[in-house]
C-alpha cells in the first residue's frame, strides 16, 4: 500500500511567483529614488506579499514618478479618497526608507 503525499496548501491570500514577477516589472520607475523605495520594499516583503498588498502597490504605481516620490517622502499626504490597500502599502513603503540618521552627512 502506498501513501499519497499532497503538496502543502498555499495561503490563498499570498500572490504566486509569476504574479510577483509581473508586479516587480510593473514597479520599475523612471526616478532612481522611487526605484530604491520599491527595491527595499521587495527585499523586505516579497516572500509574504498578499493580494491585498499587491493591489495597493499596483495603485501606487499608477501615480506619476514625482507624485509617488512626494508621497513616499511625506512631502504630500495621501488623498482622503484612496483605498485601504493604497494606504497600507504606502505606510509599508515609507517604513522601508533609510532613516536620515543613517545617511552620512556631506563633509
Amino acid at each position: 500500500m502506498s501513501t499519497v503525499v499532497h503538496p502543502p496548501v498555499a495561503d490563498p491570500d499570498w500572490i504566486g511567483e509569476r504574479a510577483l514577477s509581473k508586479l516587480r516589472w510593473r514597479c520599475r520607475r523612471g526616478l532612481l529614488e522611487n526605484d530604491l523605495f520599491v527595491e527595499r520594499f521587495f527585499q523586505r516583503h516579497a516572500d509574504s506579499l498578499t493580494a491585498f498588498q499587491a493591489e495597493g502597490l499596483s495603485l501606487l504605481m499608477d501615480l506619476s514618478d514625482n507624485d509617488l516620490l512626494d508621497l513616499l517622502l511625506g512631502r504630500t499626504s495621501a488623498p482622503s479618497d484612496v483605498s485601504a490597500e493604497f494606504t497600507a502599502v504606502l505606510q509599508m513603503m515609507r517604513a522601508t526608507a533609510i532613516p536620515a540618521t543613517s545617511v552620512p552627512s556631506p563633509a
